[in-house]
């Protein structure tokens, strides 16, 4: 009987270490995966440092207006007459949302307007009528409520987009592509962003940030391209 006890404990004692030489092993496993995600992270974002890139949306903080702009503040905003004025979605009640002129800032990314009821022209791009692509962007949201491209993805083929010009006229664009992108990826779709969507066509592109939110990186993980061409 003694002799059976004693065997009962060694073989227990092997199950347990066995048990913890798995355990260890796969905490090694995880701690290598997180270590190479981050490293993979900081290289990519790193790489992207200066180049041009799609907007970045912050959200996290409290530092954007969520102030909607009075009926008179609107009709009191004026640009020089070539340049893009007003935005009206009439799909997803955007009624002449104010476009800001905007450039880009120290990492690369395009410039977004501080308030979230107001979107931004990026000034190298095209010009409303004069065969460009112009390319516009907008805040998802606000700390706490949505922004004006909050349902940007809803668009589909077919939808019109208005332009009003500094001078009042008005340009129609017909949606003709919707996309959601990843975040890894959507640096790279920026040089597709930037062209017309149909050669030879005037256009405009609109882009927000969309999808989920990392708290680690500030910003939404996906980024939502609409593009539409001019209406004849």
């Amino acid at each position: 009987m003694m002799i059976l006890e004693m065997n009962l404990k060694i073989k227990g004692g092997w199950r347990r270490v066995v048990k913890w030489t798995i355990w260890s092993i796969l905490a090694v496993i995880f701690l290598v995966f997180l270590i190479r995600v981050a490293t993979f992270e900081s290289a990519y974002y790193g790489e992207k440092e200066g180049s041009e890139r799609a907007v970045a949306e912050q959200n996290a903080g409290d530092d954007l207006d969520e102030t909607e702009p009075t009926e008179q503040e609107v009709a009191e905003y004026t640009v020089a007459p070539d340049r893009p004025r007003y935005l009206t979605i009439e799909k997803l009640g955007v009624k002449k949302s104010r476009i800001l002129p905007m450039g880009v800032n120290t990492a690369g990314e395009l410039d977004t307007p501080n308030n979230i009821f107001d979107v931004g022209w990026y000034e190298a791009s095209g010009k409303p009528g004069q065969g460009g692509t112009m390319v516009i962007d907008g805040h998802n949201g606000g700390p706490h409520i949505y922004g004006v491209f909050k349902s940007l993805p809803n668009l589909v083929e077919g939808d019109i987009v208005q332009v009003e010009r500094g001078d009042g006229v008005i340009f129609k664009y017909k949606v003709v592509e919707n996309k959601t992108v990843p975040l890894a990826e959507s640096d790279k779709y920026m040089t597709v962003a930037m062209k017309s969507p149909e050669h030879g066509k005037e256009s405009v592109t609109l882009i927000s940030c969309t999808g989920e939110w990392s708290q680690s990186q500030g910003t939404y993980l996906s980024r939502q391209f609409t593009r539409a061409i001019l209406v004849d």
